[in-house]
């Protein structure tokens, strides 16, 4: 296996909590009653032609998260510190306002998500779900495909190139779409060889987030995705994440040829978040 690249800090500890996470579902629940449990599933929904095919916007394809809270935000707001938090109206608002796809936290020890959530969801909405988790064992994979995922995120600075090479084929094995994401410019120079030798075996099912929070200060920059976009070869779908705000936002974006954007806690962070996508979207 390929060396593990140095995670940063700001991983470690979730990492670590993942690993034991993980070790105690196998003790609970075979990988067989998972494989079981994804085969019986209504097939994937389509994820990747979603943002890239057929997106519901004529400006921007959105995948808009459901986000509870995170290890340097915490809690977004009082209110979902309840169980009348429900992920499936805050999706149903987002599928209103012209939202292409889903983004679902299922971590719950930092980021109050769950695995239900996914299925609530797509109960509610017909969009395509992706798993958004710390993905670091193919236990997960099939794990997602269980909880009736759409889509998986493997965050390249937790992974080998050889756990992203064999997690890839494994996501696109159970028909799902995998969003490979990066943070820095030199993990983008690491996955983009692994994209270009994996895409032409899975029929186009990756797409390549750019995420602009910088893991080190964790500070937002919209032009990281601009100027990494500049070194990726145009047939590689782009994902822009994080940092994303405001019409003007996306509109800086649009106009450097970035189609894709994930939004998630600006959006959270409101009372009504499906009429602040709407707000976003219509002013462009």
């Amino acid at each position: 296996m390929s060396p593990l690249p140095e995670i940063p800090a700001v991983l470690s500890e979730i990492i670590e909590s993942k690993r034991e996470q993980v070790t105690t579902e196998q003790s609970a629940t075979p990988l067989a009653d998972l494989e079981a449990k994804a085969s019986d599933n209504e097939p994937p929904r389509d994820f990747f032609a979603a943002v890239t095919e057929n997106p519901r916007h004529p400006t921007m394809a959105v995948i808009a998260e459901v986000k509870r809270r995170s290890p340097s935000a915490g809690l977004i707001r009082p209110e979902y510190d309840s169980d009348s938090f429900k992920p499936e109206l805050i999706a149903q608002g987002y599928s209103n306002a012209g939202a292409s796809a889903i983004s679902c936290l299922t971590d719950q020890n930092f980021f109050g998500g769950s695995p239900a959530f996914i299925h609530q969801i797509k109960q509610t909405v017909d969009l395509p779900v992706i798993r958004k988790d710390f993905i670091i064992h193919p236990y997960q994979i099939t794990q997602a495909r269980a909880i009736h995922a759409d889509a998986v995120l493997l965050i390249a600075e937790c992974l080998t190139d050889t756990q992203i090479t064999d997690f890839i084929a494994q996501i696109t094995a159970l028909g799902m779409t995998t969003l490979l994401e990066i943070h820095s410019e030199s993990n983008l120079h690491r996955v983009l060889p692994i994209i270009e030798s994996t895409q032409p075996h899975h029929h186009n099912r990756i797409l390549l987030g750019i995420n602009n929070r910088d893991l080190t200060k964790m500070t937002t920059d919209l032009h990281h995705s601009v100027r990494l976009k500049a070194l990726v070869p145009d047939h590689i779908n782009l994902v822009t994440e994080s940092g994303i705000k405001t019409p003007a936002d996306l509109q800086t974006l649009k106009t450097a040829g970035l189609n894709i954007a994930l939004i998630g806690q600006h959006l959270m962070a409101t009372k009504n978040p499906g009429q602040a996508l709407a707000d976003m979207l219509n002013s462009q």
